[in-house]
């Protein structure tokens, strides 16, 4: 069910059923964008980002039944992707200090942190402003046209004629091919530089597997519906390690000495927020690595 659309996905064609997810994503997108120009409340640009993130899955994930305009570009797209993502990364991190970690600190530590909440504040000004030229130009603009332009009448390769259950299994696996072997599933050490590379590209990975399932969710929610759950959670646990990383490399690069003397107050926080992250993490990734995990995930392929 899409905004009251509902769909029978198990015999719809695969190019019919992308084109009311792409409809349903980029009108989202649309809807946002006066209120992210606008700039009176995070929310929106994390609404839109996370729109615009599912918008780009789905027409990755359905690109072999789509026949889609030579300006709707993946370069493009991710271009755009990238901007909002870094306005919006930089208000999570003062969100999370202003909100969770500042208010349990002594006033001495928060005078030392003012240089660094000033710079944050100097930078999301400067991403916001990149930002708003992103959304008036030319370029984006254009984009949007061409994908409502296309969606009035949208045209399907063969494949896109094809019924949804009868590709499934390439269109599970286009999410999730290689996810569980990746490093990221074995790193021992948060506070290691490899490790939280290795990280990040799993935590990118299950966005990706995460958005890729719930396309298809409606084919099947009880197989579908918990890992899209199980996902998320391993995601935003992720998340919550990779803002305290970029936290922690701000501290070191904004304050004229060690953050352990200046402000240990904040790094016992940190690293008792990043223990029990860590350890959560752990606790849902590990049956991940075993096989029968493994298969129940393979198993999402066959109907």
């Amino acid at each position: 069910m899409l905004d009251g659309e509902s769909i029978a996905f198990a015999s719809s064609p695969c190019g019919a059923v992308a084109s009311v997810l792409v409809a349903d994503r980029l009108r989202r997108v649309v809807a946002l964008q006066g209120e992210v120009l606008s700039d009176r409340d995070p929310e929106a640009l994390h609404q839109m980002r996370v729109s615009f993130r599912r918008l780009c899955s789905t027409l990755e994930q359905f690109a072999p039944a789509l026949n889609l305009p030579d300006a709707v570009d993946p370069q493009r797209i991710a271009r755009i992707r990238r901007r909002l993502g870094l306005t919006r990364d930089l208000d999570v991190l003062r969100q999370r200090l202003d909100q969770q970690l500042l208010p349990q600190l002594p006033e001495r530590e928060i005078r030392q942190l003012k240089p660094l909440l000033k710079q944050l504040k100097r930078e999301r000004q400067l991403a916001f402003e990149d930002l708003v030229d992103t959304l008036q130009g030319r370029r984006y603009l254009k984009l949007l046209a061409t994908l409502q332009q296309w969606l009035k009448q949208p045209v399907f390769t063969p494949l896109g004629e094809e019924p949804l259950a009868a590709w499934r299994p390439e269109l599970v696996q286009a999410v999730l091919a290689g996810l569980t072997s990746l490093p990221g599933w074995w790193a021992a050490n948060p506070y290691d530089s490899e490790a939280i590379a290795q990280l990040h590209r799993l935590r990118r990975r299950l966005k990706k597997a995460r958005y890729g399932l719930s396309n298809l969710e409606s084919l099947d929610p009880q197989q579908f519906e918990p890992w899209v759950n199980r996902f998320r959670k391993l995601q935003d646990l992720l998340g919550d390690l990779n803002d305290l990383q970029l936290i922690d490399v701000a501290l070191h690069r904004q304050l004229d000495g060690e953050p352990d003397q200046l402000v240990p107050g904040l790094c016992s926080l940190m690293a008792e927020r990043r223990s029990c992250s860590w350890q959560e993490w752990q606790g849902l990734a590990e049956p991940l690595r075993g096989a029968e995990m493994r298969l129940a995930l393979n198993a999402l392929s066959h109907a």
